[in-house]
Order: C-alpha cells, then sequence, then structure tokens
C-alpha cells in the first residue's frame, strides 16, 4: 500500500509502517490468549499509525472485534471496514444526545456503557439494540459501580448487554496487588451477566502469570510494537520506522552552544548535523539533550548519534562526529523509530511512555505502507 502522496520530497521525513508485522503482533496475542477471541484497539488513529490500513489489514488477518474510543471513529471504521464482518466498540460511553446515539446505532456500534445515566439514554433512543457495560473494577476513571451494574442485571432489558468489561490500571506491573483486586472484582460482577461474553485483559493483561483472558482481550498498544512486559524483553515485531534527512552539517569548536536557550555546548570540537523533523512531528521536546541529562539519539548507518540542545519546532541537531564522513552528509537519512531504537526506547529518554510516542506521529511525514 501507499501513503496518501506518490512521491516523497527530499526534505520530508519519511514514516514507514509495516502492517505484516502489526498482523504478525495481532496473531501472537491472539495465540497467547485463545480460545478467548482477540479484539484490536484502533482508537486515536489506530495509535498513530492509521485507521483505515490497520484496521482493513487486520481484518484481513481474521480480527473480527474493534474497539475505538469515539462515536466520529467508530463511524469512521465501519466505513474503512465495509462489508466486512466486524463488531465495533465505543469505549468512551454515550452522551445523551438522541442524534449521536443513532449515529452510533447506525454505524452499526456498540456503545460500552459506563453509568446508569447513559444506560437510560441506550434505553431511550436506541430501545432493542445490544450494548456492552463497563464496569469499574478501580481504576476510578470511566465505568458504573457494581451496584448499578446490579440494578442492569435484575431489569429485562439486560438482554441486551452482550459484553461486560473492566479495565486493569497496573497489568505492566505484574506483581501490583491491584491486578489481584480487580480480577476479584470484576469476577463477581460477570456472574451477573452470565449470558454476556467478558472482558479485562489489555495487552499487557494478556501476559499477566494469572491469564485473565475471559472471552475476549482487548490488543492495543503491543499490536503496534510497545512491550507489553517491561520487565522482560519484547515479544512484539517494530512496526513503526521513522527516518528524516540530514539538511545540514557543520563543524564547531569546544564551547559551542547549539539550539534555543544554549543548554548544550559542545565538550570538544565536534560534527553537527541539522535534521528535518522536529516536535511538530512527533519528536517530543522533552527528548532534548542537555549539560545534564542524556537525549534521544538517532542512528546515521550503524552509528549512534545523539539529539544535542533543544528539539525545535521542525528542526532538530544530532552530534554526528563518530559517524563517517560519507555518511554524515546533506540529504542522508537518520533512524530515530526502527530496528535499532523501539518507541519504549525513545519514550524513556523522553521521560514519557510510548503510547504518546506512537499518538503525536504527525500528518506531515511521507507515509509508506508495506505488507498486509
Amino acid at each position: 500500500m501507499s501513503g496518501a502522496q506518490q512521491t516523497r520530497l527530499a526534505s520530508q521525513a519519511l514514516l514507514t509502517i509495516d502492517l505484516d508485522a502489526l498482523i504478525a503482533n495481532w496473531r501472537a496475542i491472539a495465540a497467547r490468549a485463545a480460545p478467548a477471541q482477540c479484539a484490536a484497539v484502533v482508537k486515536a488513529d489506530a495509535y498513530g499509525i492509521g485507521l483505515e490500513p490497520a484496521a482493513q489489514a487486520l481484518s484481513r488477518a481474521g480480527c473480527v472485534s474493534f474497539f475505538v474510543a469515539h462515536v466520529a471513529e467508530a463511524v469512521r471504521l465501519r466505513a474503512a471496514l465495509g462489508g466486512a464482518p466486524a463488531q465495533i466498540y465505543c469505549l468512551n460511553g454515550l452522551s445523551d444526545d438522541a442524534a449521536e446515539i443513532q449515529t452510533l446505532a447506525g454505524a452499526q456500534a456498540f456503545p460500552v456503557i459506563g453509568s446508569a445515566h447513559e444506560w437510560a439514554a441506550w434505553l431511550k433512543h436506541a430501545p432493542g439494540h445490544e450494548a456492552a457495560l463497563h464496569v469499574d473494577t478501580g481504576m476510578n476513571r470511566l465505568g458504573m459501580s457494581a451496584q448499578e451494574a446490579k440494578a442492569i442485571a435484575d431489569t429485562p432489558e439486560a438482554a441486551c448487554v452482550t459484553l461486560v468489561l473492566s479495565h486493569f490500571a497496573s497489568s505492566e506491573e505484574r506483581d501490583n496487588p491491584m491486578n489481584a483486586a480487580q480480577i476479584a472484582a470484576f469476577e463477581s460482577v460477570r456472574q451477573m451477566f452470565s449470558n454476556a461474553r467478558a472482558s479485562l485483559a489489555n495487552s499487557s493483561g494478556v501476559f499477566l502469570p494469572t491469564a485473565p483472558h475471559y472471552d475476549l482481550v482487548r490488543a492495543g498498544y503491543a499490536l503496534y510494537g510497545g512491550n507489553p512486559t517491561p520487565v522482560a524483553p519484547n515479544p512484539m515485531q517494530n512496526v513503526v520506522r521513522v527516518q528524516a534527512p540530514i539538511i545540514q552539517v557543520r563543524n564547531v569548536e569546544a564551547g559551542a552552544m547549539v539550539g534555543y536557550n544554549s543548554t548544550w555546548r559542545a565538550p570538544s570540537p565536534r560534527r553537527l548535523a541539522t535534521i528535518g523533523i522536529g516536535y511538530a512531528d512527533g519528536l517530543l521536546r522533552s527528548a532534548s539533550g542537555t549539560q545534564d541529562k542524556p537525549a534521544a539519539q538517532v542512528y546515521l548507518g550503524d552509528a549512534p548519534c545523539p539529539v544535542v540542545g533543544r528539539i525545535s519546532m521542525d528542526l532538530s541537531v544530532i552530534d554526528v562526529t563518530d559517524a563517517s564522513l560519507e555518511a554524515a552528509a546533506p540529504g542522508a537519512m537518520v533512524e530515530l523509530l526502527g530496528s535499532r531504537i523501539s518507541v519504549d526506547d525513545l519514550a524513556s529518554r523522553a521521560n514519557t511512555i510510548g503510547y504518546e510516542i506512537l499518538t503525536s506521529l504527525s500528518r506531515r511525514y511521507f507515509r509508506q505502507y508495506v505488507g498486509g
């Protein structure tokens, strides 16, 4: 598949998305979770890689359940999938706006209802339509209480509930006692809806030793190459590669200052390269290099090159002293994400999480899809 543009301009940063790796990650999680079904979470433009190509590739691979956050995403996803069989769930619940509710129902999508108020609105404006219930088990973000769920379970309309779910708060921390507490709380609610499917595990939840897979797991971050087991090697394949061109190369003397506010000074004579990518492209400013903080690093060929000075909106500066003179030339491409630098690696250098790295990927890249 190709991006929206047919030809990449030489000055453009390049984002390559490996749909074969995306599919392989989904299949690996599905195999681990079996006999539970593996759904794909494709909210936030499929974590930044593009909703339509990601969902279409996953659908062709056999995925039939998808989760988004907003009603507009559900409508967009249904259009992208065309006539392919798919169950679409909208995680952020419902407003009480009749037109919006009917739009969701018209897209043949299911709300993930998180309160008694939302439940009443759904029954009023979409009577008889199926829905999922989100029960809070300790995260205190979205979801109804166990008492609210019990009140629904005792009504005839409970037959419309076809999925009951909750969400882990700390499943990436396998020894966190909150995991067991949430599993126990969810189990008591699940039993109230014996005819509905149950779902608790997100990407990291699939890898918990207690394996609470139930009927459906919801794979998100791991699909896109993020590590669902931070204390162990990443079992997922890399999906995203980001490259940017060198615009200019210069030699500086010891003591030379780089970037806004002179936060980095050359400790010795250095060779620097300015590359055509900045925080407007998703290279977060928090990945900047200062005298006291290690920065993000990129690769120029086999040479690691640190970012020096503050990252600007459209530009960044890297130290290419250790790269060959031939490699460090205007027009050469450096790698910011890829086989050598994972989303988790870059996130740790930017003092954030890989989710933010992925969802910050800009539309300014030339996007190239391979495989799928």
